[in-house]
């Protein structure tokens, strides 16, 4: 055997200490060769000292360009980063980016994290007020934007100092938020889908009725600043998780979210106090002078902020002296759905992709008006309008339609709806609600809230009515079959005599195109049941939205609220319906029937079944008020 000596076991020992030295560099440049753009993270100083975290994407080039910017809660790295790609186009195409807008436009894009989330510095409030009674520190979103777009117009060189700002939902809410004191440099806002009013009809309560299923969001929105606690699900139904619980007080309580300070504020709050009067944006923007031009973007089929942008759109297109200022979109949309494939929704087609022609052929053309050194004039009208049962864009100058004139639709006696006043017959249709069982508000099992992984969330407010209209705990009042087009273009009406048997109900109405019973060429909808509008009030608000008062039991009580905008054809041969029940599971939080304090925390027994009637005799007429345009 031959001796080791000490050069051969030297070497030996030499590289096996050069093997284990690590081969990752202390830093890595990447070359990024052959990119089509530049990216630049950048943390902005706000006037607290604060500093946000923002992404700045400027394509090679780029010289005098505009800047389009969108400030965030959903991380402004993944939003900038959804493919790996040399391409700007790639890296865009996703929440939150009309992506062809900003590529072929040439656009400089900038997504910048709000304070206290991801790579932002300070303190997350959900939707933080304005400054004043609800926000004592001296910053605010507007405040935030107004910095913000102060430093990119100084620290930017390859811009010319023109700023737009956009976004979907939380996204558009903030575009609101830069309307008060706006900087110079903000030339337009276009929010889309934006959170306006929590408690009227957006995200959290719908005339004072909970939306439950919204509660993962709260929690992982705020439990950590980077989403990283996730919900759990215990049900493959959603449906049995939300009943099993009993209250959502209760399942927000076995979940820890009490530890989570909007939740502690929720639930502080289920009524309409000046808690949220004083954030509704569309109240805040009333009270504020007009002078960034606005398009509002609204989707017909909004399945979480369909109330907002079309209750800012009144509030200040009043100031609009000259019909310039404030523009309106409404979309055959799910909520966000205008950057996205807009050819279909569910089983609805449009027979175009009206996605792409808002980006391209309004979109694109307004904000090149206004952000542009050279661009040419804008044709965009002030109010974009999608009609379906027809499928057209129109044209319009105003919004609601002038000729649309409030026509009322009568529930009868034999389930019947019709134009004409009831004048004999039964009095009234009665149902039983029991909260045992409460009406699914889709066919069951009944998915999380998401749009990933086969998730249909965004498509619900169009699925198939005709499993409700067939259950004994929902009427259904129909028209005979129409022989001539029914047009309406605004805020259908609910207006109902009803009565209860307990001390609180909730009501939902659902406006329904019914489809003949057989569809040439589309075989699965023939007898289709399309809700054009529909929503839920909570009875005991119907008085007071801000002090609630047990209901009367037996008593046949008016209640009155509008539905969502609808503009709709209703063709020949199809048929109105008007569906009423009084639970609408698990989307929101079940109605006990029998009145308490605050719902949040009603116990089993609370939770009694009801006999509800819905009444049509003369003097004691339920109708809905329809917003009826004459057909040419």
């Amino acid at each position: 055997m031959k001796p080791i000596t000490f050069a051969v076991l030297f070497a030996s020992l030499l590289g096996s200490l050069l093997s284990a030295q690590s081969e990752t560099p202390a830093t890595f440049t990447s070359t990024n060769d052959g990119f089509d753009y530049t990216r630049r993270d950048v943390l902005i100083p706000m006037r607290d000292g604060v500093k946000l975290h923002a992404v700045i994407l400027v394509q090679k080039g780029a010289s005098h360009a505009p800047i389009l910017l969108t400030r965030t809660p959903y991380n402004a790295t993944e939003l900038t980063s959804h493919a790996q790609s040399s391409h700007l186009g790639p890296i865009l195409w996703g929440y939150d980016n009309a992506t062809e807008v900003v590529v072929e436009g040439g656009y400089i894009r900038v997504i910048e994290d709000i304070r206290g989330r991801y790579g932002s510095e300070g303190d997350y409030v959900m939707n933080r007020p304005l400054q004043g009674p609800l926000n004592p520190t001296k910053v605010d979103h507007a405040t935030d934007t107004y910095d913000t777009i102060d430093w990119l117009v100084k620290n930017i060189p390859e811009t010319n100092g023109k700023v737009g700002i956009l976004g979907i939902s939380y996204d558009g809410f903030l575009p609101l938020m830069a309307l008060v004191n706006p900087h110079p440099a903000l030339k337009v806002s276009v929010p889309m889908n934006p959170m306006v009013d929590g408690w009227m009809g957006d995200d959290w309560f719908h005339n004072g009725a909970f939306r439950q299923q919204n509660m993962p969001y709260i929690y992982e929105q705020e439990a950590t600043r980077n989403n990283e606690a996730k919900w759990w699900t215990s049900h493959f139904d959603d449906y049995d998780m939300f009943m099993q619980a009993g209250s959502a007080g209760e399942l927000g309580r076995r979940r820890g979210l009490d530890q989570v300070g909007f939740w502690r504020k929720i639930l502080e709050h289920p009524s309409y106090d000046s808690w949220w009067r004083e954030q509704a944006m569309d109240r805040v923007l009333a009270a504020q002078p007009l002078k960034v031009p606005v398009m509002l973007v609204h989707s017909l089929w909004d399945q979480e902020d369909i109330y907002g942008a079309i209750a800012v759109y009144k509030a200040i297109k009043p100031k609009d002296i000259n019909n310039d200022k404030v523009f309106l979109v409404m979309g055959p949309w799910h909520h966000g759905q205008e950057i996205d494939d807009g050819s279909s929704l569910g089983a609805i087609k449009f027979d175009s992709d009206t996605g792409l022609y808002f980006r391209r052929e309004i979109l694109r053309p307004f904000l090149d008006h206004y952000l542009k050194d050279d661009a040419p004039a804008s044709n965009v009208p002030p109010v974009s309008a999608f009609e379906t049962g027809t499928n057209k864009w129109r044209r319009l100058q105003a919004w609601p339609l002038a000729t649309a004139r409030p026509t009322p639709i009568y529930f009868s006696s034999g389930l019947k709806l019709s134009m004409a006043t009831p004048s004999g017959g039964t009095s009234f249709d009665e149902y039983i609600s029991d909260p045992s069982r409460p009406v699914p508000f889709r066919a069951r099992p009944i998915q999380p809230v998401g749009y990933d992984h086969g998730l249909t969330w965004p498509q619900w407010l169009v699925d198939d009515q005709r499993e409700a209209s067939g259950r004994p705990d929902v009427v259904a009042f129909t028209s005979d079959v129409l022989t001539a087009p029914v047009k309406i273009s605004g805020q259908p009406m609910a207006n109902l005599i009803a009565s209860t048997s307990g001390t609180d109900s909730d009501w939902v109405v659902k406006l329904i195109d019914v489809y003949p019973d057989e569809v040439a060429g589309q075989s699965n909808m023939g007898g289709y049941q399309l809700a054009v509008s529909m929503d839920v009030f909570r009875g005991r608000y119907r008085e007071s939205l801000e002090t609630p008062k047990p209901i009367e039991a037996g008593k046949p009580l008016p209640y009155r609220f509008a539905l969502p905008t609808a503009n709709h054809v209703f063709l020949p041969g199809h048929r109105i319906m008007v569906q009423v029940q009084s639970s609408w599971f698990p989307l929101y939080d079940r109605n006990p029937q029998t009145f308490v304090p605050n719902i949040f925390w009603a116990k089993p027994a609370d939770y009694q079944k009801a006999v509800q009637r819905i009444f049509h005799a003369p003097g004691q007429t339920s109708f809905i008020e329809l917003p009826l345009v004459t057909m040419p």
